[in-house]
């Protein structure tokens, strides 16, 4: 059963530039749709309802986009400026769809489960990528892919792009053989040596003082063996 899709109206803005500034000071935030060859619009979106809508929905979902109480078409949210600081949306680019032409974008990895190797061999469970490419229909998207770390006992084993279960409908992109999960064995802190190599170096200090002392008495016999030589 089809989940009906999220909804979100937008207005035609004739402001760009810096003078945004005042819109979303208004609650309003800038936006650009695109897609499929067609020209570009500006149009501003009600913030508030904005991170409503991407709190409640993934990173592939579909919405369905009314400008100016127009008819509704579907969109995906490209991408999102964000604040640096306090991380609010500055502006959004809606990439129009259609529902008969396969789409390619990264879907984000969800590592599920326990590893042995971490709970009780101490390890750090590694994820060298977390998120796979791949190519759909719109409305066949993934918003995630699951897969379980339970297999992950020991730390040789790893888990690969192969390895990940994918609907038969969508397309895997990422090569196969990229590493989606590790663990790392923990590591080994070393016994401390510091008073071990002072001692050493102590005793070799004694030796080196007891060793010119010899010289030095060895000299000074030698010295002394030639002095009665001479006599």
């Amino acid at each position: 059963m089809a989940t009906a899709r999220a909804t979100l109206a937008a207005e035609h803005r004739d402001v760009t530039g810096k003078k945004v500034a005042h819109l979303r000071h208004a609650g309003r935030l800038p936006a650009v749709v695109y897609g499929h060859g067609e020209p570009s619009s500006n149009v501003s979106v009600d913030t508030h309802e904005f991170e409503q809508l991407r709190r409640h929905t993934g990173p592939n979902a579909l919405v369905d986009l009314s400008i100016d109480g127009s008819k509704a078409r579907p969109v995906l949210v490209s991408s999102i400026q964000v604040h640096p600081v306090n991380r609010r949306p500055l502006h959004v680019d809606l990439f129009l769809v259609r529902m008969t032409e396969e789409l390619t974008v990264d879907v984000p990895l969800v590592a599920v489960g326990s590893s042995l190797a971490v709970t009780q061999h101490g390890g750090t469970l590694l994820h060298p990528i977390e998120s796979v490419r791949i190519r759909a229909l719109p409305d066949h998207l993934p918003q995630s892919i699951e897969y379980s770390v339970e297999s992950l006992l020991d730390f040789d084993t790893t888990l690969h792009v192969r390895d990940l279960v994918i609907p038969g409908d969508v397309t895997l992109m990422t090569d196969g053989d990229d590493i989606i999960a590790k663990v790392q064995a923990p590591r080994v802190e070393e016994e401390p040596v510091v008073a071990a190599e002072a001692a050493e170096g102590e005793e070799g200090e004694e030796g080196a003082e007891a060793g010119e002392a010899g010289s030095t008495e060895s000299g000074a016999a030698t010295g002394e063996s030639t002095e009665t030589d001479e006599g």
